[in-house]
């Protein structure tokens, strides 16, 4: 288990978070603090004077102290399948009232779990510690849906992340129907990028528009060095590209003044860096402020296919999403 403020999980996205579409569909108890508050995507807060008719008011999920014997669990639903690699029990705020250990349980159903759902044990019941961020290590390799998290015996938990890697349902899509191959949800993922001072790469590929500046990737203003910032995204699978959406949504007065889009093929389980053999996909095209962007007979890679692709940022600034549509190889 680690323990460090700074999570190891950073290259991966919360598959339980609430952009991503995660749900805390049930619990055995939420008496204190509603189990919704699991996957808030804000930090989790303290107000040392609020109390609710039920007691004092905490930003978690919070049962009551148990009589009997047993312990509280909570059932979640993941905003994409997908295959956990690691997990923050974070019980901030909650010292003298976290519980003692946790287990966390997984299923993959196309319907909500029940009583007759069949759960795999995951991670193993182990100790937390209170007022903490508890990092734990996922080793199963298993596709997941859904998971309980057990608490024993009872207390509070602030919020639950859930990092991972999505895996696309294939079963969704036509035959011959375009896919984005650069969305989260479809198994894409960032790797790395020059820079992600003001907001994370993850934003870049999460559903919808975001929603303020906070809501794309940002880097910071450069002094010199190099040409651009960038951003490696391995893409959900190996497939060509037909067209694009590039999105500066609230970026007015830090948008970028151009792009540019390239892609490679790498062997399986290898990712490029930032200097290794690029094709272009898009030239090098201006942008404008807080606008959607669409290219289709600018793209000129044809019917090459690509496993990642590398956005050019010149020379620097925010982008609030990248869509990337084309077909699967095969």
């Amino acid at each position: 288990m680690h323990n460090k403020e700074q999570h190891p999980y950073t290259e991966w996205v919360d598959l339980a978070g609430r952009k991503l579409g995660g749900q805390v569909l049930s619990c055995s108890d939420d008496f204190f603090a509603e189990m919704e508050n699991l996957i808030k995507p804000e930090a989790p807060v303290f107000i040392a004077d609020k109390y609710t008719d039920r007691g004092k008011w905490m930003d978690g999920w919070e049962s009551r102290r148990k009589r009997v014997v047993g312990y509280d669990w909570a059932v979640l639903k993941l905003g994409a399948q997908g295959r956990i690699k690691g997990f923050n029990v974070n019980t901030t705020h909650f010292a003298g009232n976290a519980p003692k250990q946790v287990s966390i349980e997984a299923c993959n159903s196309k319907t909500a779990p029940d009583e007759n759902t069949a759960w795999t044990v995951i991670i193993p019941q182990q100790d937390v510690q209170p007022d903490s961020n508890n990092f734990i290590d996922c080793e199963s390799d298993g596709v997941w849906t859904h998971l309980r998290l057990n608490m024993f015996p009872d207390g509070g938990i602030a919020r639950l992340r859930v990092y991972g890697e999505a895996v696309m349902d294939t079963d969704w899509f036509l035959p011959g129907e375009p896919v984005d191959l650069a969305f989260v949800k479809n198994g894409a993922r960032p790797i790395k990028c020059s820079d992600m001072f003001f907001s994370s790469m993850t934003n870049l590929i999460m559903p919808d528009r975001g929603v303020n500046m906070g809501d794309g990737w940002e880097t910071k203003r450069r002094r010199g060095g190099r040409e651009c910032d960038w951003i490696i995204v391995k893409l959900a699978g190996t497939g060509s590209v037909k067209k694009l959406i590039v999105d500066t949504a609230h970026f007015k007065g830090n948008y970028p003044e151009s792009f540019s889009l390239l892609g490679i093929s790498m062997p399986e389980g290898q990712n490029p860096d930032e200097n290794a053999d690029w094709q272009p996909i898009v030239e090098r095209q201006k942008l404008t402020a807080d606008a959607e962007h669409f290219y289709k007979d600018e793209v000129i890679s044809g019917e090459q296919t690509f496993t990642h692709i590398k956005l050019n940022m010149y020379p620097d600034g925010g982008i609030s999403r990248l869509r990337v549509f084309g077909f699967l190889a095969g």
